[in-house]
């Protein structure tokens, strides 16, 4: 159900207003007529007084029942049928009241056409009033459910994309673990605890949707100890953060690190060097991640796999924006820019 019209303050006083002023019109005009001030108070005050009855059943009655578009029948009927009853009780009322009169009866027999035609264009237009708020009452209440949908897909959405990036580095770690247990039972606990680490933070996380920089910058490097233990002393990683105090989705770096560690580490032996740069341009985060790559061996032109696809689609999900993420090759250096809006 709609919020009623007479809820909102300004409409009341308007109401009250313009009613006040009609009665006096009506008043005076009944005194040019020649009736004494008696007749025109009781005449001016019953019919409006009725009349305004009339309204407020048609605001109650459209509450509940708007018609819809070129289906307006029902709302000529209505008008006409209030109206009728309203010249009914008025002329009934009066003709007691001011039964004693002389003349008046005569009167107002020569002004009911007149009367029940002010009354019907009365009732009308506060019908149409009605139509419009609560059409626009409808519609807004349309818009925010349609609003509230959408807001609640796009996070479901988030929530997917981020719950994908777990199983696949969990794996893999667990893979990792596996093999030296056997080997290096050491190195082996220490990853287990490292994951564990890791695993909590993660868990934290997921009931917030931003974070600071330098949160995220600390739960990766839990990230990267667990993968320093799985590649050793061929893994290194530098940290430049010139942007303190900046925010950014939760978990957004870590799928664009490993991307990196992909790319740049599974197809060679040599040890490389992963570089984090972060900046601020005006009220944007500028995110630079580069790695090294082989172009005989690697192929990141071929596509940016399901973690910076996942990257993207979460930026566009929160900025509407398809600009936030670019990849391009420096030389032997491939670099992926993320910027990120302010909140």
């Amino acid at each position: 159900m709609s919020k009623s019209i007479f809820k909102t303050t300004r409409f009341r006083i308007a109401f009250s207003v313009w009613w006040w002023a009609w009665l006096q019109l009506h008043t005076l005009i009944m005194t040019k007529a020649g009736h004494s001030w008696k007749v025109a108070l009781v005449d001016s005050g019953i019919s409006n007084l009725f009349l305004a009855g009339a309204a407020l059943l048609v605001f109650i009655s459209l509450q509940h029942y708007t018609p819809q578009k070129n289906r307006y029948g029902y709302l000529f009927s209505l008008c006409t049928a209030l109206s009728l009853l309203w010249l009914f009780v008025t002329r009934l009322l009066l003709f007691l009241i001011l039964t004693d009169e002389h003349g008046y009866a005569t009167f107002y027999s020569q002004t009911m056409l007149l009367r029940g035609a002010t009354g019907f264009l009365v009732v009308s237009c506060m019908a149409l009033i009605a139509v419009l708020w609560y059409t626009l009452q409808d519609q807004q209440e349309t818009e925010q459910r349609k609003t509230e949908a959408e807001r609640l897909s796009r996070e479901a959405e988030l929530v997917n994309l981020r719950q994908q990036l777990q199983p696949h580095f969990l794996f893999n770690s667990l893979n990792s673990i596996n093999a030296l247990i056997g080997l290096q039972p050491q190195k082996a606990r220490t990853m287990i605890q490292q994951l564990s680490d890791f695993l909590r933070g993660t868990l934290r996380k997921e009931e917030k949707e931003w974070t600071s920089l330098e949160d995220e910058l600390q739960h990766l490097q839990l990230y990267l100890d667990i993968e320093k233990v799985r590649f050793g002393h061929r893994l290194n990683t530098t940290v430049y953060n010139d942007a303190p105090g900046a925010q950014l989705p939760v978990m957004l770096l870590q799928p664009v690190v490993e991307n990196a560690i992909k790319f740049g580490l599974y197809d060679t032996t040599d040890a490389i060097s992963i570089a984090i740069f972060a900046k601020r341009e005006n009220s944007i985060l500028v995110l630079e991640v580069t790695n090294p790559f082989d172009s005989e061996t690697s192929f990141p032109k071929k596509g940016t796999g399901f973690g910076l696809s996942s990257v993207q689609r979460r930026l566009t999900l929160l900025f509407a924006r398809h600009d936030l993420v670019k990849t391009e090759i420096r030389g032997p250096i491939f670099v992926t820019t993320i910027k990120i809006p302010q909140p």
